[in-house]
């Protein structure tokens, strides 16, 4: 796989089949995902919450920051003018997360 600036295609898509697994496999997986591109991105926050009531995950409210805060700073400190327009948001019942999202210049494309 290419995770380089000609082949975004490749994270979307890969994130997308994570997050079908996960739906099938989540406990075999032990990863829970969240997210995805365009309009699915801002579903997370509930997506995470969900989730977090179906595996009684605690910390869901701390989950949802994180996933708010990562998107703020990089749309505001790291991708100088790009939009973000894929945040998928992976983590476990045990509380560890991260972030895969991807911004791009909506004038150059």
């Amino acid at each position: 796989m290419g995770f380089d600036w000609h082949s975004s295609g490749v994270t979307t898509v890969t994130c997308g089949a994570l997050k079908e697994a996960a739906k099938i496999h989540g406990k075999d997986m032990g990863i829970l995902v969240a997210g995805g591109k365009g309009a699915t991105s801002r579903k997370t926050p509930q997506e995470i919450v969900d989730a977090s009531d179906r595996h009684a995950i605690t910390s869901g409210e701390r989950l949802v920051y994180a996933s708010k805060m990562s998107a703020k700073v990089d749309s505001a400190a790291v991708q100088d003018g790009f939009e973000i327009y894929h945040h998928s948001f992976f983590f476990t019942p045990e509380g560890q997360w991260c972030v895969v999202q991807q911004g791009m210049d909506e004038t150059s494309g």
